[in-house]
């Protein structure tokens, strides 16, 4: 049983790896709206990689409970030490990528900051509070 949860975990980090990777070359070429359609794919195999690794983590816990006095890697056969090797390469894959992409997320996010108060000067008041400035380019008549 453990062995299938951790290829399932396997397949959900794959396609969490494809969808950033999408993400990644859609935000270069400026394609916001395909971005967001794929946002529900992403929630759904993050939930789906978090409830195989809640399983994983009961698997092993009960082989450890059943065998206290046994080593982890006594209990696993050859190739589920390998499908947990390949599930930390996937996790760390996934990390590198979305570092990655938090970097144009982050550019992005700043370059449209700076566009809004270009527009619209904002005046920062302590930490948190922000009033608006008047508006070199824009006047507003009441």
């Amino acid at each position: 049983m453990l062995t299938n949860y951790l290829q399932m975990a396997i397949e959900d980090l794959v396609a969490l790896k494809e969808l950033t990777s999408l993400d990644i070359e859609d935000i270069k070429l400026a394609r916001h709206d395909a971005m967001f359609e794929r946002i529900g794919m992403k929630e759904e195999r993050m939930d789906s990689f978090e409830k195989r690794k809640a399983l994983i983590d009961n698997e092993i816990g009960s082989l450890l409970k059943s065998h206290p006095d046994s080593e982890l890697s006594e209990l696993l056969d050859e190739d589920t030490k390998n499908k947990l090797t390949l599930l930390r390469e996937h996790l760390e894959e996934l990390h590198s990528l979305n570092r990655y992409y938090a970097r144009f997320v982050i550019t992005v996010g700043e370059f449209y900051n700076s566009l809004y108060e270009e527009i619209l000067p904002i005046e920062k008041d302590g930490y948190t509070n922000k009033s608006p400035k008047v508006a070199s380019l824009i006047e507003l008549r009441v």
